[in-house]
């Protein structure tokens, strides 16, 4: 706790350097009160009228019910392979150190207008495809045979190399798609679907864990297919741009 402390202080400097608003100072507005739940409203509205704004919700939403799923069993999975839950703390900071790799790997290579769209299905598999891993990493006979460990640490390496890029394409998008003053409420609404795919995939873990851990993490990457064929039932018009656009500069291609 103390080294999180330390670590948010580190950060308040670059916080406070940040400007308040984009634009010359002649075209900024003063703030208006709103209140949450019609930011809520205005957010939901918007996403539901923008194709690509509802697939990329709807995708990313089911997707984290996998994903509440996976961080949750964790620390099973690593008492079940290495013999000590704690590290199952270690299994998240591979998923986060390469998710960190990925992004900046994506960001020296920028795509055209549709490579977020293109990304976050592409993630999605990914991420079914690293729960299988995992499945298969703590089934008795993987075990037995002695390649759990090196199957779950690949597991936690494509996790996180899905992840991390799901997470930028979907900001991309919400960026491209949003009206300008519509852009606080999509993100806002956003989130808190993502929050709430990423509760409901917790809560359903742990009953599923006492049943089977190798079926729950199966049905985890079941989870992340389902998000995958979400996206591809969302059948998508043109990206359209509004705003600021992607390429400008403050952006590495499609990286937000």
């Amino acid at each position: 706790m103390a080294a999180s402390i330390a670590l948010i202080a580190l950060a308040l400097p670059a916080a406070w350097t940040l400007p308040e608003s984009h634009g010359p100072p002649a075209l900024r507005t003063p703030p208006q009160r709103r209140s949450v739940t019609g930011d809520l409203v205005s957010g939901l509205r918007a996403i539901v009228r923008r194709r690509p704004l509802l697939r990329g919700t709807a995708t990313s939403t089911v997707s984290y019910v996998g994903v509440g799923m996976f961080v949750v069993y964790c620390p099973l999975v690593a008492e079940r392979v290495f013999g000590d839950a704690r590290h199952g703390a270690l299994l998240l900071a591979v998923v986060a150190g390469a998710a960190l790799v990925a992004n900046a790997c994506l960001a020296r290579r920028p795509g055209g207008a549709g490579a977020p769209d293109r990304m976050l299905w592409l993630s999605t598999v990914m991420l079914a495809t690293a729960f299988c891993t995992a499945a298969a990493a703590v089934h008795p006979a993987i075990e037995a045979a002695g390649y759990a460990a090196p199957l779950l640490i690949t597991a936690a390496v494509v996790a996180g190399a899905a992840d991390g890029p799901q997470l930028t394409a979907l900001i991309a998008i919400r960026h491209r798609e949003a009206p300008e003053h519509l852009r606080s409420q999509i993100f806002t609404t956003g989130a808190s679907f993502k929050i709430t795919g990423f509760a409901i995939g917790s809560a359903l873990a742990g009953p599923l864990a006492t049943w089977s851990l190798s079926g729950a993490l199966a049905a985890a990457a079941g989870v992340e297919i389902a998000a995958a064929l979400a996206y591809a039932a969302c059948r998508a018009e043109r990206p359209r741009h509004s705003g600021q656009a992607v390429g400008e500069p403050g952006y590495r291609g499609w990286i937000a």
